[in-house]
This record gives C-alpha cells, sequence and structure tokens, in this order.
C-alpha cells in the first residue's frame, strides 16, 4: 500500500511540475529535504529553499514529458525530458523516501546529441 502511495504522490508531483504549480509541486517534500545537481556541484536544503530556487528560475519548463517511473520501497527513479527555451534536457531523478516525503533528491541532467553514423547498423533510431 506504501508504495502505491508513493507512485500517486510521484504522479502529483510530476503533474504539478509540469503545470508550474509551485505549492504542489513541492508537497512531496520533507521540510529537511536535500537536493543535489552533481553536475554543477550544487545541494539545496530544505523544501523552502528548493522552491524559493525553483520559484525564481528564470525560464518555465515549455514541455515535460515522463517517460518513465520505477521503484520499491524507499527508492524511486524517475526518466523525464523538460523543455526550456526550445531546447530538451533528458533527466533522471533519484528520490528517496521517509514516511512518505522525499527526503533527498538528485537530479541529472543531460543535453541531447547526435548520434554518430558508425554506429548505424547495430541501432535503432527512437521516435
Amino acid at each position: 500500500m506504501q508504495q502505491d502511495n508513493i507512485r500517486e504522490a510521484l504522479d502529483a508531483h510530476w503533474h504539478a511540475s509540469a503545470a508550474g504549480d509551485l505549492d504542489a509541486e513541492h508537497d512531496i517534500y520533507a521540510d529537511d529535504a536535500i537536493c543535489e545537481y552533481p553536475q554543477s556541484g550544487e545541494r539545496i536544503l530544505g523544501r523552502a529553499n528548493l522552491r524559493a530556487l525553483r520559484g525564481h528560475h528564470p525560464g518555465h519548463p515549455s514541455g515535460f514529458d515522463v517517460r518513465r517511473i520505477q521503484g520499491e520501497g524507499d527508492l524511486w527513479i524517475t526518466e523525464y525530458a523538460i523543455s526550456y527555451n526550445g531546447r530538451v534536457a533528458y533527466t533522471v531523478s533519484i528520490m528517496t523516501f521517509r514516511n512518505g516525503k522525499v527526503v533527498h533528491e538528485t537530479q541529472y541532467f543531460s543535453d541531447p546529441f547526435d548520434a554518430p553514423a558508425w554506429r548505424s547498423q547495430w541501432v535503432q533510431p527512437r521516435a
């Protein structure tokens, strides 16, 4: 039953994120949650700081596509694509839950790249 509750909370979180509803987006986090962006070396301490950071982002997503959510117990992973200013970033969010709230999240952001021609005989283009 706990897994169903976490999955519902994740669905609500990503829907609110896509809609730009900051209050609903941050309901999923514990007050003392930590969010890390390893690529930039940043750590955001606390739900209030995370909400403020996202609320002051100069660009809001113009597209948000959740591709997969998978998890068990207290560890959940979401793969999604997010568009800002005409650019897509492929993103992975790794969330750790405690008592139904996210206490730790790590997010990785990646720019798309062109597939090299040399490997075309072994791959299939993805839509």
